[in-house]
């Protein structure tokens, strides 16, 4: 066995207090398992604009309590040297998957140790209740515990920047920075070396209900909510108590929960992948919904940072469907639009570049301003004077003011209102839908998702299509655009786009977040049957595009 690899393998387990993990290595180290060691010890899992997030388990490519340890004593390094108040702050908040609390006390712990003003929640917590209370508080810093809607044996590490970053996630230089105070902690010190103390502050129910009061707020009192029976899971996650308080604060009645679903579990039991986008992660939504006879659905993913909705649809063998993300974008950037221009008010709409354009055409209706932003919430909160922003992958911001994040459950409680609006007329969510593409065209947008054990095929991949580009698609004559070049309007990123010059669209990227090469489609047409037509055959050419890659 190579002679550094084991001993850096005996080094990590020597200074790891969790006795699982240091077993682990010990483990392979007993059994010669090269391979095993090599996986968790030859890279590290990178700190970047999405902070950490990986798989659990020993060594510095693994989410453990030594690289939480490392990761937390490198931002503190970071405040103290870049606060310019003098008097650094950071507020810890945790969801329920494994390990969140022990990592957040931990680094509660090491910042407190640093001597920054340390506030951490006393239980689970959503993430977008985390994000307001840094931005509430007026926090230098804010970090949430969480891996959000990734598989079960994932956790991750998310962090928020105050003063002249709003309370939003980190974008770089800062991710370098802070990387960089990361590896010198790791270089120079041991988890028992990095300082740490017990003075810090815990905090709960009135940070809780400050975000209660305000979310209640952008709706007001609902008078009509009886007429619905609205479906709820929490999708094993932390989002029911807070959203339960949310409701019962404007007049709504209590949802009908999907009760196998409802409290937090790290271990997932139901869902193969806890992200209500994977196929049969509403699979019991759907059979609660059939049960009650519902008329919606909402599901928020493990962390509630994110919003699913479902309607009832004859044409679904499970007589539901889940609504898309552009149709939930469409349907909130239309109701936040039109209470900003109902109060005569300027503001911008904003959505990611592979989200559907049809935010553009609300827009122009409400003679508001429109923005397109990279991809991920640390951008599009950041556009100036912000009044919703979306991305396709269900994240909703629908109150940057207070929480410069997305947020599933605000989100999910304009979403109810207008539904009790509609209710009131005789009319469904689905109406509703069909009248926004009457009023703004017909759009229709789908994705082709590939998820790999091997991230070189997702570079090789995206190198091919880069050298070699389509000239056409769908039999559709194309122009390609690489976005690795910066442009006047967006930063550079990894990802190609393909305009069609029938006004279809094509964007391939890796995802952020995930192992995945993702695609997104659009389409327009003069109806819904042929927006779906013109994006079926779209999907049809990029599946062949691709499957010369995977």
């Amino acid at each position: 066995m190579n002679s550094e690899l084991l001993a850096a393998a005996k080094a990590w387990a020597a200074q790891d207090p969790d006795k699982e993990t240091r077993h682990e290595l010990i483990s392979l180290i007993a059994a010669g398992d090269e391979a095993g060691i090599a996986a968790r010890m030859n890279t590290r899992l990178e700190f970047g604009t999405a902070g950490l997030r990986g798989e659990l388990g020993a060594g510095p490519n693994r989410m453990n309590r030594v690289l939480v340890a490392q990761t937390a004593a490198g931002i503190a390094k970071f405040l103290l040297a870049n606060d310019s108040s003098g008097e650094p702050s950071i507020v810890i908040g945790f969801d329920g998957r494994i390990n969140s609390a022990v990592f957040a006390r931990d680094s509660a712990a090491i910042f407190a140790g640093a001597g920054i003003r340390t506030l951490l929640f006393d239980g689970v917590v959503p993430t977008p209740v985390l994000a307001f209370a840094g931005k509430h508080l007026g926090t230098s810093a804010a970090v949430m515990v969480t891996a959000s809607h990734n598989p079960p044996r994932d956790n991750g590490y998310k962090v928020y920047l105050g003063g002249a970053n709003g309370g939003s996630q980190i974008v770089s230089p800062t991710d370098k920075q802070i990387a960089a105070e990361i590896s010198s902690v790791a270089s120079n010190q041991t988890f028992d070396e990095i300082h740490k103390s017990d003075d810090f502050e815990i905090i709960g129910d009135e940070l809780r209900q400050a975000y209660v009061a305000e979310t209640a707020g952008l709706a007001n009192e609902l008078h009509n909510g009886e007429a619905l029976k609205i479906v709820y899971t929490a999708m094993h996650g932390v989002g029911w108590h807070v959203i339960k308080e949310v409701f019962a604060a404007v007049g709504l009645p209590q949802p009908i929960t999907v009760d196998r679903q409802l409290l937090p579990d790290g271990t997932f039991p139901t869902v193969a992948f806890p992200n209500p986008e994977e196929p049969g992660a509403m699979d019991l939504s759907f059979a609660k919904a059939r049960e009650v006879n519902a008329d919606l659905i909402l599901a928020n993913d493990p962390d509630a940072d994110r919003l699913a909705v479902g309607i009832p649809d004859a044409t679904s063998p499970e007589g539901w469907r889940r609504l898309t993300g552009d149709e939930i974008g469409l349907l909130l950037g239309h109701e936040m639009a039109r209470k900003t221009a109902a109060l005569g008010n300027s503001g911008t709409l904003a959505c990611s570049i592979v989200s559907s354009s049809a935010l553009s055409k609300v827009a122009d209706h409400f003679k508001l301003d429109y923005r397109e932003t990279l991809t991920g919430f640390k951008w599009i909160s950041k556009v100036p004077n912000l009044v919703f922003g979306y991305e396709e992958a269900l994240g909703y911001c629908v109150d940057p003011q207070h929480t410069p994040d997305k947020d599933g459950i605000s989100a999910a409680l304009i979403v109810a209102a207008i539904a009790c609006d509609l209710a009131s007329a005789g009319k469904t969510i689905a109406d509703q839908l069909n009248e926004l593409g009457r009023l703004y065209g017909h759009y229709a947008t789908g994705q082709i998702s590939i998820r790999v054990a091997d991230l070189v095929l997702i570079k090789s991949a995206m190198a091919g299509l880069r050298a070699n580009p389509p000239i056409s698609l769908a039999g559709t004559g194309v122009q390609f655009t690489d976005l690795s070049v910066a442009n006047e309007k967006l930063a550079a990123t990894d990802g190609l786009r393909f305009d069609l010059s029938d006004g279809r669209r094509v964007i391939i990227r890796p995802s952020g977040t995930e192992p995945k090469l993702k695609c997104y489609l659009q389409a327009i047409g003069d109806s819904e049957v042929e927006a779906k037509q013109l994006l079926s055959e779209l999907e049809q050419s990029c599946r062949e595009l691709l499957g010369d890659f995977f």
